[in-house]
Parts: C-alpha cells; structure tokens; sequence
C-alpha cells in the first residue's frame, strides 16, 4: 500500500489521461518524447494489457521522457511531472487525485479500462481533466470522452493516418466530441499553448467576457444566422463555460480575437454550436430510474390506456440513446404483460448530424457496459466494432428536427422524457417548455426529468410519482399556449441580446410588444368568432388563436410547421396559392364560398390573407383569417380586395384533379408496397444471416482483444529485443577489445559462446558450438581444466589458477558460475586473462629486490626502516638481524632497540615529521649491546605512502674507546708537566 508522504506538493495543473492499445507503445513513445518535464501536467496511461504478463512499459517510457515513470498503486497521490502506468489484472480510477486499484472481473463482459477511468476522471477534475485517444481498436474511450466533455474537459485525438490501429481514434472522431485531431508528436506543443491560455484554468477566470456586450452579440448573432438558432435564454455559466474553452482551444487572447475566428472560420461556427448542445448521453442512463420504469410505471402505463396506440416523446435526444433505451423497455414490457400494440416515439433534436447518427442506430461496442445482460444480443445486431439496432426497434422511433423555443409541441403523447436539458436553459424558457409539455401530455401522462430538474412553477399541473428519480403524471390541467407561442417574430433584436443573456429574468420590451400583440389578436378572434393564424414566408405556423377545431390539425409522424399540411384539406389549396399571392404581391386575398364537410352536413366559410406591419430588418408575416359565411352569396370585396368564389365547379374540377392524384398514389403506395415485401424477404435472408454470422463475430471479437493484448505485449518485446542486441553488441565488442580468452559454457558443459582470444588456448572453431568441453585439445600444460569446471559445478565458487601454455605464455584462468539472477545459476564461465608481462615484471621486480637486500645485507652497519605512526620494524638488514636478532622484524622499535615502553622523541617530533628527507645526526648508547652508535635519521616515505624512519647505525665503540685512551693519554702528559 502507497502512503501519502503529507509533503504537501502542489497539484497537478491537469490530470491528462491517455487511452492507448494496441500499436499504442509508438505513439507513447513519441507523445512523451516532445512533452516537457516540467509542464506541472499529470499524466495516467490506461492500456489494455495481457493479464498474465509483466510490463515492461516502465522501463521503455523512461528512456523518452525525464518525468518520473511509476507504476500505479492504490492511494498514489497524483502528483505533477510524473507519468502513472495502469499494472495488469487491475482498474484504475480516481478520486481526490488519488488512484483507486481495483480487481478486473472477467465476468462481466467488455473490458473497458480507458471509459472506466476517463469517467472517474471526469467526475474528480471536471474541467481540469484532459482526454488523449492514442493508436487501438475498437471503440474503448468513446464513453469516457462523452463524460469529459459534459464536465467542461478537453479532448485530442490521434489522426487515424498517423494511428497504426486506427479503430479508437476513429470512434473518438465520429462522436464529434474531439476539440484538437493531430499526430502524436504535434500534440505536446497544442497542448502546452492550451493549458497556457489566461482562462484555461477555472481558479485564474475572471468575467471580463461578461462584460463584453458586443462580441457577445456578434457571437450569437453569428450563430443564428449559420444554425437558426437563438442562445440568448439558454443558462449564462453553460454558455461562457463553452465559449471559454473553445476559446482556449483555439488560442484566442480574448472575445475580440474570438469573434474574428468565427467570421474567419465559419467551420469554427459549427463546432461552438456543437458544443453548446451538448449532445451526451447514453443507454440507460441511471439506471435506477429505467428499472422503476421498467418493474413498475411502464406496465401501468400500459394497462391504462386500453389498445390504443402508445405515443412517447423525447425532446433533446441527442444521438437516441435514451430514445432506443424506451423502445426497448416498452418492448420488454408488452412482452410482459403479453401485449401488442403499435409504439411511436417522437425523437427531436436541434442537431441534424446527431440525428441522422440516431436513425441509423449504430453505435461503438462500447456500449455493451451499459446496456443489462442479455439486451444487447436481443435488440442489437454486431457489425466489426458497432451494434446497430434492430430493424424493429428502429421502426418504432421517429427522428425530427424541432426547436422547443419556437416549433409547436407534438399533442396526445403519453410519456415525455425531458432529462438533462432544463438545466442548461433560462427560468423564462424553461417554464416555456414546461407549458408545451404539459400540452402535449394527455392527462395521467408521465413526465421523467433529470435528476437536477425539477417542474418550477408548473408543479401544480402534475403529480409527483418518485421525487428522487423525478418522474412525475400529468394531471390534466391543460392551459391554453396563447400565452407562450411559438415565436411571431423568426428574430430577436440584437439589441436586446446582452439585456436577455445577462439577466434571464428580465422582462424585455420586444417581449412585452409580442404579448400585446398576442392578446390583441385573441380578442379579436373571440368578439369576431375568426380563427386567425400567423405565418411567416416559409408558410410556418407562429401563432395560433380563435376556435380551430375542424380547420386545423397535427399530423401524425414526423411534425411539420407548414401550415397548409397542418389544415384540412378543403383548405390547404386556398391557403397555399392565396398566401404565395399576398407575400408576392402585398395585396390583401379573400376567399368565399369554401365548403366543408362537418358533423351536420356542410358548412361554408370565408378566409381572408393580408400581410401584418414589420419593423425594418424583421421576417415578413402575414395574418389568416377564416370565418363562417353569414350566406352562400358571394361578398363584393371591400376597398379594392382580391376576392375569389370557389363555386361548385371549380370544387367539381379540384374534386376530379383529387380523385385523379388519389388514384396516381394508389398504383404508387402498390408498388412501394410490393418493393417493400421484396426488400423484406431480403431483409429476413439477411438477418437469418446475420444471426447466423453473430456467434463467428463474438468469438471474433474476443479473438481480437487477445489479438490486442498480444499486440502490446509484442510491441514492448520488440522493444526490448532491440535494446537486448544492442547490448550484445556492445558486450561483443568489450570483450573483443579486452583481449581476453572467454569460454562459455552451459549447464550441460556444452560450449555456447567464445571469444577469439581463446584459439591460443584451445582449438575451436565455429563449428565447435553445441559440443561438450572434453572434446576440445588444450595447450596448458601441469593442469586440466575440465577438472577444474567440474569443482566449481559441484562447490558452487570461483577458482582462480595461473597456467602456462606449451609455448611459455602465462594466464591467469579463472572458472565461476554463470549467474542467471535470483542465486541461481546455469552453466560455467571460462577466462584466460594474459599475464606474460605481469610475470616478467614480478621477475624483474625480484631481481632487483634480490640485489638491493645483496646490498644492504653486505654493509656492517645497522640499518632499518619503521613506521612511524605504529612503530613497527618494517624492514632490517642483515647486520641489524645478527646485534638484535630475528624478531626485529615486525617488532616495535623502540621495545625492541632501546628497550624503552614510550617512543623516542625523533618518532613524536611533529616538525621532523613535517620535513622529510632532511637528515639528523646524533650519537646514541645502546642500552641492549653497550655499544656506542653514530646514528643518521631521516623521514621518507614508504611505497604505500606511510611515513617510516629510515636509520643508519654505525658503531664507534671502538673509535670511543681509543678517544677515552687518548684522553687518559694526554690528560697523564698534561699531569707529568705540571709535577715538574
């Protein structure tokens, strides 16, 4: 268990984590080598590895980068410059930037560590986390990018050109969710000058972009004009928070700089807009909640409601996941209860990509993590590295663009699926949305929200069935939506943008001007009894009021705002030509004697078309009115006003034109149908193919993830294999440059590898490789070393010998065990080191030591040498040997020569010690002989560089003696004289 050391480090910057398999090690290799060490980043590498093998990812990391590598281990702080490698067997996750290790179950299907520890990493560094798809198959990682980018992470990606496995950088990619795409070796510098933008790291933000009213209005007007769309009431934090970081993405020093990407690039438009829909989600998110709608809410729905055909709604759908997740569900439900009915789901979006991703139903095999046992090869279908959706359950789900700020709501739905959508809008727009959905609910509905959601101020229209999993029923309180229309005007005043962006609340004078005009036109259309409707260029239906019942009404299917598909028919011709003449011409248009069919025969009405005042730089609109005529008689029309009579016949004429057009789609609708009936005989082919092929692509697909791991494992033996030759070579050619005689031997005591220096000694050759040593001829001579290997085999040590060879030629053989690590051992090393010139030296050396003792030996005066530190006699003549003895030699000096237990002051004088080589002279008694001495002393210094005392004794008792008798001599002369 790794401790917490407490020292108190800073944190990492960003904790970046890497998601590599196979063919990953390259792009490992050359990420870290352009990545500085001291970026203050972290780095954690999620690999799939072999659960049965050592990695050597360590080691071969090492050598590309000076950060510290290190193998994770449980409760490892995160620290910054440092890269963590994920060990075999293990996952890893993240929490308060410490790793979490935890066991793999092979049991529980897909092996997803990158998703695994991106989520984790999404969910404790939010907007500090960093996610890098290198080179792999597959498409593990797509769910972990998806949980990143909704906690406001950044994403890069390796192009797939520059990938040796391209399957997980190409899954990355087509969620649309990469920010940078680029080689693995450009991706240090990109990432470098990210994390250095002023506003990358949330402590430094400040709200100057706030402030900045105009690029905020040029930045949503830019928007509007490319998508359509209107941003001003989504949530002030979501929409800076993405606007910040693809400011930091693309390196912009400000919201000026911004703006001028987005003129300049107007592909830098559509990505802004991605980001700002957010479209993330998954099958079966919380699945707490599908459970409670799956044991319970479902089955009950569906008792409820008779035989009648179910309808859902999906607002924001995204890329359909949720969408697919309620088909199934309903499926399992009716399969049940043993029911069958026809389902429609209405699956809206604002993003057209995301939705044709959705109708084709193919997603990464990723999702096998979050889908219950069992569904996934129930209702999917495996194609390579995807899942589609089945046929049936596709055929369930229809997908439509729809804006909820402004297109009308789908009506008579039973089941409404808005999560995770209200929180990113405005309270203004978020009650807007409540009243659609509480329109289109038939009463005893259900409503599911996110887990941050809640109704607001239209709690009181429903009834709270779970408050934690927030799904709640409608009870039938429908309020009319004249008081929240779709939109009158297609456009906003940019003048109010900054105003609406910055309070969300504020009551806006545009907003005000529409609501008179709404009430307006509602009184009128109650006094006069008219059903009046706006429309704009498009024929799209803005707003709506006076009684409709019979006029108007909402297909089924995908949902059209066009008003003449919404009217009935009697109508659609009158209004299609009348409203292409008042927007072509201005002129008012009046329609009389329309006729139609009603509970009670027939029933004439009038429509009136005329074009409403705008403000200049707004979408023209025009008004439709329609009433009942007061008489068949035709009207003169009034100040000049176009006025058409639809006699019978022209009704005659259109009637006949109908039936001709009916009987034109007939033969059509027969031979879609027969077109139909043989593509689905096909289709059957297929599937039973399909179905067939499903148990071949299953043992395919775990044959690929060994495939994969192998793939690594291969990658890094590769790796190592290399640097093995190259350490080789090298061993080679040390040996070969020291010369010296090697033999290998194996456990067998069969040659394995040899050196050329041994040819002197043995007669061997290449092809001697693989025999046994006995077999070989040597030149030694007075030694056997086969004898010798077998002593060191059996006692397990080395044995060092000199040896000559027949030539005269000198070697030192020595003979150890090879060590193979771990005190085991496996075979015999054999070394022959050239020693001829250390022999002759060792020769020459004695022969000179053997005249210089000739030398000293020769002389009659005592001479020694002693160490002046211990006092020990370390060297003494012949002469010194015969006054004291053998046991001079080794003896302490001044014990022995003077007999004395302290040492004489020339061994303890620091000064004499100090100036070697300067010689002293003195006479001296000995105490052991008697005799009298001349002595010369002198400091030198000894081979081994000690300080010794280096004395010559010359004995003068003899020479004393005569002086005394020359003394007595003259002292009696001296005596004579002076008697006389």
């Amino acid at each position: 268990m790794h401790r917490d050391t407490g020292k108190g480090e800073r944190p990492p910057s960003f904790f970046v984590g890497i998601g590599a398999s196979a063919g990953g090690l390259e792009a490992l290799e050359a990420f870290f080598a352009h990545m500085p060490a001291n970026s203050g980043m972290a780095f954690v590498v999620i690999q799939h590895l072999a659960p049965d093998y050592k990695s050597l990812m360590v080691e071969l990391l090492s050598k590309r980068t000076a950060m510290a590598v290190r193998r994770a281990e449980q409760g490892m702080r995160v620290e910054p410059d440092t890269v963590y490698l994920i060990p075999p067997r293990k996952h890893l996750t993240i929490f308060h930037g410490k790793l979490i290790l935890k066991e793999h179950d092979h049991g529980k299907g897909l092996n997803l560590p990158i998703d695994i520890f991106l989520h984790s990493l999404a969910q404790d560094q939010a907007e500090k986390a960093i996610a890098i798809i290198l080179s792999g198959t597959g498409s593990d990682g797509v769910r972990g990018i998806r949980a990143i980018k909704e906690a406001g992470g950044m994403i890069m990606v390796q192009s797939e050109a520059s990938a040796k496995f391209d399957g997980m950088p190409r899954a990355a990619v087509a969620t649309g969710l990469a920010d940078i795409v680029l080689p693995p070796e450009e991706m240090p510098a990109r990432l470098l000058g990210f994390i250095r933008q002023p506003i990358a790291d949330p402590a430094h933000r400040t709200p100057v972009l706030f402030s900045d009213a105009d690029g905020l209005d040029r930045i949503f007007q830019l928007l509007r004009e490319q998508t359509k769309v209107d941003f001003t009431l989504y949530k002030p934090s979501t929409v800076m928070r993405r606007i910040e970081r693809r400011m930091t993405v693309t390196q912009a020093e400000d919201l000026n700089a911004y703006v001028r990407v987005l003129e300049t690039r107007p592909i830098e438009v559509a990505t802004l807009y991605r980001e700002l829909l957010i479209s993330v989600t998954s099958f079966f998110r919380d699945h707490s909640v599908f459970d409670a709608l799956r044991t319970h809410y479902l089955p009950s729905l569906l008792r409820s409601v008779g035989n009648r055909e179910l309808r859902f709604w999906v607002p924001g759908c995204a890329t359909g996941e949720e969408a697919y997740t309620l088909a199934i569900l309903v499926r399992e439900s009716m399969a049940g209860l043993g029911d069958a009915r026809n389902i429609k789901i209405f699956a809206t979006d604002l993003d057209r990509d995301a939705l044709l991703n959705a109708g084709n139903g193919v997603y990464p095999d990723s999702i096998g993590a979050d889908l219950p046992a069992g569904l996934l090869t129930k209702y999917f279908v495996h194609r390579e590295h995807t899942f589609q959706v089945q046929r049936q359950i596709r055929e369930m789900v229809v997908f439509a663009q729809h804006n909820l700020a402004k297109d009308p709501p789908f009506t008579n739905i039973d089941l409404v699926s808005c999560r995770n959508l209200l929180i990113y809008l405005q309270p203004a727009l978020q009650q807007k949305v409540m009243a659609f959905i509480n329109f289109s609910l038939n009463p005893g509905g259900l409503l599911l929200l996110g887990t941050s959601e809640t109704p607001g101020e239209a709690i009181e229209l429903f009834e709270t069935l779970d408050h934690k999993l927030k799904i709640y029923r409608s009870r039938g309180r429908k309020r009319p939506l004249a008081g929240v229309p779709f939109q009158v005007s297609a456009h906003t005043p940019l003048e109010t943008t900054a105003v609406r962006f910055d309070s969300g609340r504020r009551v806006l004078s545009a907003r005000q001007e529409e609501r008179m005009q709404e009430h307006l036109l509602e009184a009128l259309a109650a006094d006069y009894g008219f059903a009046l409707a706006v429309v704009n260029e498009h024929l799209d239906l803005l707003f709506l009021a006076g009684e409709t019942d019979g006029l108007l009404r909402l297909p089924s299917g995908r949902v059209h705002n066009d008003i003449t598909r919404m009217a009935v028919k009697e109508l659609s011709i009158p209004l299609a030509t009348g409203l292409q003449k008042v927007f072509g011409s201005g002129d008012e248009i009046r329609y009389t004697n329309i006729r139609l069919p009603s509970g009670a025969g027939v029933r004439t009405m009038q429509m009136r078309m005329r074009l409403l005042p705008a403000k200049k730089g707004h979408e023209r609109i025009a008004v439709v009115a329609i009433e009942s005529a007061a008489s068949p008689q035709n009207e003169l029309p009034a100040n000049g006003t176009q006025a058409y009579d639809l006699s019978q016949e022209a009704e005659q004429r259109i009637h006949d034109l109908e039936q001709d057009l009916q009987f034109t789609k007939e033969n059509l609708q027969a031979t879609i149908e027969e077109l139909e009936t043989a593509n689905e005989e096909l289709q059957a082919t297929n599937e039973e193919l399909l179905a067939s092929n499903e148990e071949l692509q299953s043992t395919n697909e775990e044959l690929q993830s060994v495939n994969e791991e192998l793939h690594t494992v291969n990658a890094e033996y590769q790796s190592k294999i290399l640097e093995l030759t190259e350490t080789t070579n090298d061993l080679d050619n040390l040996i070969a440059a020291t010369n010296i005689a090697t033999l290998f031997l194996d456990e067998n005591l069969e040659i394995r590898k040899f050196t050329p220096a041994l040819e002197k000694i043995y007669r061997i050759t290449e092809a001697d490789l693989g025999r046994p040593l006995f077999h070989l001829a040597h030149c030694l001579e007075g030694i056997e070393p086969l004898t010798t290997v077998q002593t060191v085999v059996g006692g397990n040590r080395m044995i060092e010998q000199e040896c000559r060879t027949r030539d005269g030629d000198w070697f030192l053989m020595r003979v150890l065990p090879y060590a193979v690590g771990g005190g085991e051992t496996s075979g015999i090393v054999l070394t022959f080191t050239d020693i001829g010139p250390l022999k002759q030296i060792q020769a020459d050396l004695s022969m000179e030591r053997s005249q210089l003792l000739s030398v000293f030996n020769s002389i009659d005066h005592i001479i020694y040498v002693a160490d002046m530190d211990d006092y020990t006699v370390l060297f003494a003549n012949e002469t010194a040997r015969k006054v004291y003895g053998e046991r001079i030699e080794g003896g302490i000096c001044h014990e022995v020569l003077q007999q004395r237990s302290e040492p004489c002051d020339f061994c303890t004088n620091v000064i004499i010690r100090a100036n070697p080589g300067v010689p002293h002279r003195w006479e001296y008694r000995s105490p052991v002989t008697g005799a009298d001495y001349d002595i010369t002393d002198r400091v030198i210094h000894w081979p081994d560089g000690r300080s010794v005392r280096l004395e010559l004794a010359v004995d003068i008792t003899e020479r004393k003696r005569m002086e005394m008798a020359l003394c007595e001599v003259v002292e009696s002369g001296e005596a004579d004289s002076g008697n006389r």
